[in-house]
């Protein structure tokens, strides 16, 4: 397994409403394509006003086929245009868990997909 770390750095005070807009909206479109999510935050400590999402994903082919899935999605395409006014940067990185973590086996009971291939 591979997980992949987004983090979005939003201008100030937009952290309540993007997160709103993203349960909202977001979510329901994002879950089902991407499937596995380890877990989504918000800074309150350190940097602030950035967000952190965590998808986890069987090998770089397999996040690639889903990302791609994700963003040829007309409900995604019109909901990105609708978060970009909240954005100041993105950074993406790809985390490779140690061997006892709980994300270094593929689990299919993580999968939140609709369809789990």
């Amino acid at each position: 397994m591979i997980v992949e770390q987004r983090t979005y750095t939003l201008n100030i005070g937009a952290v309540p409403e993007y997160l709103k807009l993203y349960e909202e909206e977001g979510l329901a479109i994002q879950r089902p394509i991407l499937g596995r999510m380890v877990g989504y935050f918000s800074t309150d400590i350190g940097q602030l006003h950035q967000i952190i999402h965590m998808w986890a994903y069987k090998d770089l082919a397999e996040r690639s086929e889903r990302r791609a899935k994700l963003t040829a999605d007309p409900r995604w395409k019109e909901y990105a245009v609708k978060t970009r006014k909240f954005q100041i940067s993105q950074e993406n990185k790809i985390l490779i868990p140690a061997p006892f973590s709980p994300w270094a086996q593929d689990d299919p009971a993580l999968d939140m997909a609709t369809n789990n291939g």
